[in-house]
């Protein structure tokens, strides 16, 4: 499967797109385990126009994750334009427009996924955002707004002829919102249309490898995406990539987990500072599998969760180890 000149071979599996979690340090940690490509966090086009400067370290990448693309969102022609424009002087693989996040101060204000309420806009950008760069422009959406108006099947056909190189598509609607079970069906029957001629990349509920294969093998698309499934647990892009390749589960040891979620806190304090790297890391912490299934655990947890320095958070994860390596004797 190929994106504009970028190569990806067989089942490639994508880190998708999350606001506070695919930050630098996580994507390529995601790109070590493998995952094919990896997504910026969203970046807001309005506040990339303004300078502002949380947004505009959004664009730092590095070479170890490429291939890597930048996601934009906005609801305005004009602004999306010059950020894309920005956004290629950053040397992305691949642009990705976001038309589908769901959040309320994001779709509310008509950006995200709000464009599924006006679809000429939506083409209009997309057209504009193409135009404007000479780099692969991709677009990730949803089925629709609500389950009334699941345009997936055409809007497809229109974004195409926009002329983007792929589609990411989430099987909700925006009324959903992570909601509910994502639905597939329509997923499947955008990929067999035999007017696509882009890649299709599904998105939506992908959280083990056998939901993985499944997805490919029934639904035929190009690419996957793993998102929520990757917090806390970026080891999952090997446990997918060992059992498409070879139907076999890849399993690291407690310790190598631990150790992993060890460097996540580790880089996240290096990255920003001890205070605020703790509150961002404690999302990862919160959401990993590794946990599930300690016996009497809701305590530490809760202290866990509410650690406020790295020496008393470090000892609270040599206890949890502890306890996990004596759960799995």
């Amino acid at each position: 499967m190929k994106i504009g000149s970028v190569e990806f071979g067989e089942y490639p599996v994508f880190l998708a797109p999350m606001e506070d979690v695919t930050d630098s340090s996580f994507r390529l940690m995601c790109k070590e385990f493998g995952a094919d490509m990896v997504y910026t966090e969203f970046v807001s086009s309005d506040a990339l126009v303004r300078s502002v400067d949380k947004t505009r370290r959004k664009l730092e990448i590095c070479e170890a994750e490429r291939p890597v693309a930048i996601q934009i969102y906005g609801r305005e022609v004009e602004p999306m334009v010059e950020a894309a424009r920005i956004c290629a002087e950053a040397h992305p693989d691949i642009l990705d427009i976001n038309f589908g996040c769901p959040v309320k101060k994001v779709a509310g204000k008509g950006a995200g996924a709000g464009m599924l309420r006006d679809i000429p806009k939506m083409l209009e950008i997309t057209r504009a955002v193409v135009k404007s760069v000479n780099i692969p422009v991709t677009v990730k959406t949803r089925l629709g707004w609500d389950y009334d108006s699941r345009v997936i099947v055409e809007l497809a056909e229109q974004l195409q002829d926009c002329g983007i190189a792929a589609l990411a598509i989430h099987g909700r609607t925006r009324s959903q919102m992570y909601t509910g079970e994502a639905d597939w069906t329509l997923i499947g029957k955008v990929k067999k249309n035999p007017r696509m001629k882009i890649p299709i990349i599904g998105n939506g509920d992908v959280t083990s490898p056998e939901i993985a294969w499944e997805r490919f093998s029934r639904y035929g698309v190009d690419a996957i995406m793993v998102g929520r499934a990757s917090i806390g647990c970026p080891w999952i892009f090997k446990e997918i990539k060992e059992y498409l390749a070879k139907g076999e589960k890849s399993k690291l040891s407690v310790v190598e987990k631990m150790a992993v979620l060890r460097r996540q806190l580790r880089e996240s304090v290096e990255r920003i500072d001890e205070r605020r790297g703790i509150l961002h890391i404690r999302r990862h912490l919160a959401a990993t599998p590794l946990f599930k299934g300690i016996p009497n655990f809701r305590e530490i947890r809760i202290a866990m969760l509410q650690a406020g320095d790295l020496i008393t958070l470090s000892a609270i994860l040599d206890k949890v180890e502890e306890m996990l390596l004596t759960t799995s004797k």
